[in-house]
């Protein structure tokens, strides 16, 4: 049994992806993506992520900061997105330069993958997005990790599909995420089983625990969402087997922003103060249940 995640008890995944300094899958230890959802302004961004990945390195978790420059599927024309694709570059740039550590966010249409290959180290493709071809293509055409949220209407085994399109640019720099399935009206599940199915793809898979809980268009003009139960979900991701872990984070995630609207998905984004103590809750199941592999 090797470290970083598995599908069941099996061996991990053939692949593995490198981003920078940081190795994903393939046994190697498990990895943190995380940040605010959507970019507030620079100092913000600074802020957050040199306190993510302080927190990261006193665990010796690696570390991908996360953040979105633009959030273009809002429940709401009014909902907060985020300072736009040149602002938000320019942040998640300096972010990277300041903090070293390497960042990843969404591209919504094919213009956009060009600029934000230029600065990201990991190119994302929201799950409402996962099954548009150009965009898969134009993504994997950058030669950068691809890390692709599965749409809350596809199966985990589906995601084959998906992954053909990045691969028919020859770029296997894959990443497969879970984040739920629609179950009912504003309302997702998550089924375990899918994880193993996933990494049995070929590819590290990665859950994500705050879109997990979420709760897609539950107060009416935005989403709803449920925080307490992201450490539950984590937990057992990591038990049934993950090569990653993905939470959107905030030190104050029910706070509004200066004109008023509240945070993007604020709802389920985990609480910086909590990250300490659910690192440590997961990397004690991760070690009860195999070595430290590669990289360790």
């Amino acid at each position: 049994m090797t470290a970083g995640g598995l599908g069941g008890f099996d061996s991990p995944p053939m692949k593995s992806v490198e981003v920078g300094p940081v190795t994903i899958g393939a046994g190697h230890p498990l990895v943190l993506i995380g940040g605010p959802c959507a970019i507030e302004n620079e100092k913000h961004a600074l802020m957050t992520a040199e306190r993510l990945a302080s927190i990261a390195a006193a665990k010796r978790v690696p570390f991908i900061y996360k953040s979105s420059y633009d959030k273009a599927n809002r429940s709401s024309i009014a909902s907060y997105r985020g300072p736009g694709l040149v602002e938000g570059l320019r942040i998640l740039a300096r972010v990277r330069e300041a903090v070293g550590v390497p960042v990843l966010s969404d591209v919504h249409q094919v213009s956009e993958v060009g600029p934000a290959a230029e600065v990201l180290d990991v190119v994302q493709i929201p799950a409402f997005l996962c099954r548009q071809t150009d965009l898969l293509v134009a993504a994997g055409r950058t030669g950068k990790p691809v890390n692709v949220k599965k749409g809350q209407f596809v199966t985990p085994r589906d995601m084959k599909h998906v992954a053909e399109k990045i691969r028919s640019t020859g770029n296997e720099r894959i990443l497969l995420t879970e984040r739920g399935t629609s179950f009912g009206y504003h309302n997702l599940v998550v089924d375990m089983r899918g994880l193993p199915d996933m990494r049995d793809l070929g590819y590290p898979v990665v859950f994500d625990a705050t879109h997990a809980v979420q709760l897609p268009g539950g107060a009416g003009d935005r989403s709803g969402g449920e925080r307490k139960y992201v450490p539950a979900l984590a937990r057992a991701a990591i038990a049934v087997g993950v090569d990653a872990l993905f939470m959107e984070m905030h030190e104050d995630p029910d706070r509004t922003l200066p004109d008023g609207r509240p945070l993007s998905d604020g709802p389920n984004m985990l609480r910086i103060d909590d990250l300490p103590r659910l690192l440590d809750e997961v990397l004690g199941i991760e070690r009860a249940l195999r070595p430290r592999g590669p990289g360790a």
